[in-house]
């Protein structure tokens, strides 16, 4: 009968598998768990795993360090911007893309400045140019170093942006500022452009020599170069005063020069803090001027009073 294990025959006498009366240690080993099946891609002669290798080794390198700042995408853009010397951390070429000569002159004007030069798939270009259309190059900018107010302040004339959301415009307001002798740019930290990859291109090299602090709060800035006997004229387009009526100890004294935003012009705290508002004489029907073009007609004047 099932179960009896009195009958004869029942008992068994020992095996090849073990002892019946105690296992002696063998079947607490047989429980223990070897851990989870790795991943096959874990699994070093895996096919997935070898696949995994080599799409690892084909990533471009120095991804994460190369793109924490602005990056500038397509041939056309990404070449304009070597010709202009912005500076740049790498450029990156998609394999197998078809070259043309402005893919040859890239890679010959990165290469003349330094710049490395990495291979990626389209993949990987897609992640570094947030899957805009790169056209096979990615030009890596590097991080920007504002510098501290009292750094700009060494001339005898400042430029204060206050909201000009344009980099085109921050950059050609720069060019007019290197050009007409300012020792610096000043920007707001907040609800306004930066120094980014089109800000350079539009400076034509400026902002290279051109240094440009970012604070803040402008009035408290505004304030602080008032303490330290400085002069401040905004740009106004509202005022009857025109700025060929400033006197020529303003003119020609430290200056700071207060350009406001296309639509909305200097903010009320701004221009309630700045010693003068003034405008550019013009036909009183026109539409106010463009940030850049009115920065650069105040700045001639100013540098040619002076």
């Amino acid at each position: 009968m099932a179960g009896n294990s009195q009958r004869k025959g029942a008992t068994r006498k020992g095996s090849r598998k073990g002892a019946t009366t105690g296992s002696g240690g063998q079947r607490k080993q047989g429980l223990e768990g070897k851990g989870p099946t790795p991943k096959a891609k874990d699994r070093a002669h895996h096919p997935a795993a070898r696949k995994a290798k080599r799409q690892a080794a084909s990533k471009p390198k120095n991804t994460r360090s190369s793109t924490t700042g602005d990056v500038v995408i397509g041939r056309n853009p990404v070449l304009e911007a070597l010709r202009a010397g912005v500076p740049a951390t790498s450029l990156y070429l998609q394999v197998r893309a078809d070259p043309d000569d402005r893919w040859r002159e890239s890679i010959s004007l990165a290469q003349q400045a330094g710049i490395p030069v990495f291979e990626g798939s389209r993949g990987d270009l897609d992640e570094l140019a947030h899957h805009g259309n790169h056209q096979g190059l990615v030009l890596a900018i590097q991080d920007y170093e504002y510098a501290d107010l009292d750094d700009v302040a060494t001339g005898n004339l400042l430029v204060m942006l206050d909201g000009v959301t344009d980099t085109h415009n921050v950059g050609a307001i720069a060019r007019s500022a290197a050009a007409f002798g300012a020792s610096g740019m000043v920007l707001p930290s907040r609800r306004s452009a930066g120094v980014t990859a089109s800000a350079w291109k539009a400076s034509a090299g400026a902002l290279s020599r051109l240094p440009v602090a970012r604070v803040t709060n402008l009035r408290s800035a505004l304030e602080d170069l008032h303490a330290e006997g400085w002069m401040s004229v905004g740009l106004d387009a509202k005022t009857d005063v025109s700025l060929t009526d400033l006197e020529d100890s303003v003119v020609t004294d430290r200056l700071v020069l207060v350009v406001g935003s296309e639509g909305q012009g200097l903010s009320r705290l701004v221009a309630e803090t700045c010693d003068f508002l003034v405008r550019i004489p013009m036909v009183r029907e026109q539409e106010s001027l463009n940030a850049s073009v009115a920065a650069g007609i105040a700045l001639s004047s100013i540098f040619s009073r002076r």
